[in-house]
């Protein structure tokens, strides 16, 4: 009993290990026997010559024997033939063959490796075999740090891996059937002749990442290549109502957006199997592309943002307009609202390109604990303003005098002050009387107890009419 135990326990920490892991396949190839690299879209036969770009350079896995007329190879490049493969050469013409062309080896130095068209995603490796792969927003079709990086076995091909970054992390990679989980072990191969054929580019790629270990999922790391991933792609108009714009997507899209939000206990990879059994093998969600991924968005209250909150993001597409994308996504928060309790999910909502229907419950919820978070924070800083004036750590400005205003108040009606015309020292107070001698000195003006006379010194009151 003990042993059953100890064996369920780590098969559970394995299925919690892989929560998000995921593997990446590289899609191009170098291959010989491949007949789209080469310009007439067909394998050299006996009869033709087989040319190679000669400043470029180039691996080409060769899988079997091959007769050709000539071989024309580059100045750098290598071979590498599967067991029994190699090259003859043939005299003369074989009549299954025709008259012979020159068959030119297309350039591979454009390729690039963060070109989300040039990966393939899967779960396990298995499903890599039997080409079950995932559907993905733009950022994580390109590998990201914690997934597997898988080149096929009986291949080979070159890649650029320029980037802004002096390295690109991810958790291994396996070349020619032998995966590389060793940094040093991984140098040594990037340094031999294949490795620098294979790899090319201003970053190199290093193995090592522990991997998630979020049973909810993590954050693929991508976004700082953004700009290069989105460079490679090419947006058509979207024909929708009101198109949709998934985090990590580079263009806008036709469908619905399932938002989950979730406490402990969720697990990403189990969900994704979840809505996989449930919806996708319905026959009427045979067209539908599905992709699921943890992202990090922004709270925000008006325009600013505040926080940025964790949660899945449910991408889903039907390449139409979108009618089968809602009609699926109704059906996933119904699920998640009715049995979220018993997987972590603490909410569910949907936006929905048609602009009808869309499930708005969620953002008006949010919106409102927006408004309430931000009244809230309002008052605490009046609050906190109030104290520190009643402490006297903060002083409010003085404010001007009555006086002060009543003068600045007296202005023109241009803006200036008003002309109040000059003094009259006749009708100036008496203290003012000794600052204008001239006028006011002498016996001009003489102060008793009934008041202030002026005396004119034309009229003497000695004299009288009759004297004069």
């Amino acid at each position: 009993m003990g042993a059953i135990l100890h064996t369920d326990v780590l098969l559970l920490l394995c299925l919690i290990g892989a929560a998000s892991a995921l593997y990446k396949q590289w899609i191009p190839d170098t291959n010989y026997e491949n007949k789209t690299n080469w310009d007439k879209q067909a394998v050299p036969c006996s009869s033709d010559i087989a040319e190679f770009p000669a400043q470029r350079k180039v691996s080409v896995f060769v899988e079997s024997m091959h007769g050709v007329q000539e071989l024309r190879l580059p100045v750098d490049g290598e071979f590498i033939l599967n067991s029994g493969a190699g090259f003859y050469v043939v005299s003369g013409q074989e009549p299954s063959c025709g008259a012979g062309v020159t068959a030119k080896f297309k350039d591979s130095e454009s390729l690039q490796w963060f070109n989300p068209a040039l990966w393939h995603a899967a779960v396990t490796s298995d499903d890599l075999q039997s080409g079950n792969f995932l559907f993905s927003v733009h950022e994580e079709s390109v590998p990201c740090r914690y997934d597997d990086v898988v080149f096929r076995a009986r291949s080979s091909f070159r890649m650029d891996t320029s980037s802004g970054q002096s390295t690109i992390p991810v958790k291994s990679v396996s070349v020619l059937g032998k995966t590389f989980e060793s940094q040093s072990e991984f140098s040594q191969f990037l340094s031999s002749g294949s490795g620098r054929l294979q790899f090319h580019g201003s970053s190199a790629v290093t193995v090592g990442e522990p991997g998630c270990q979020d049973p909810s999922g993590c954050d693929c790391g991508n976004s700082a290549n953004s700009h290069l991933i989105c460079g490679t792609v090419t947006c058509g108009s979207p024909g929708c109502k009101r198109p949709l714009h998934p985090v990590g997507h580079c263009c806008q899209v036709c469908g619905a957006i399932v938002t989950i939000r979730y406490e402990a206990g969720f697990n990403l990879q189990n969900y994704r199997q979840r809505i996989h059994h449930l919806f996708l093998t319905q026959p009427k969600y045979k067209s539908i592309q599905l992709g699921m991924s943890k992202v990090f968005k922004a709270q925000r209250f008006a325009f600013i943002p505040f926080s940025a909150s964790p949660e899945v993001q449910v991408v889903i597409l039907d390449g139409e307009k979108g009618e089968q994308a809602e009609s699926l996504a109704r059906e996933v928060v119904t699920d998640a609202r009715t049995q979220g309790s018993n997987m972590g999910i603490t909410e569910a909502e949907f936006q929905a390109s048609s602009g009808s229907g869309s499930d708005n419950t969620g953002s008006d919820a949010g919106m409102v604990v927006g408004i309430v978070f931000g009244v809230l924070i309002t008052i605490a800083l009046v609050a906190v303003v109030a104290l520190l004036i009643r402490k006297g750590v903060v002083r409010l400005p003085s404010m001007p005098s009555l006086g002060r205003l009543k003068t600045n108040s007296i202005v023109g009606e241009l803006g200036g002050p008003l002309d109040l015309g000059f003094d009259n020292p006749m009708f100036d107070k008496p203290t003012m009387l000794p600052d204008v001698p001239s006028l006011y000195g002498g016996d001009t003006i003489s102060m008793t107890r009934t008041g202030v006379h002026f005396v004119n010194p034309v009229y003497d009151e000695h004299e009288t009419d009759f004297n004069a």
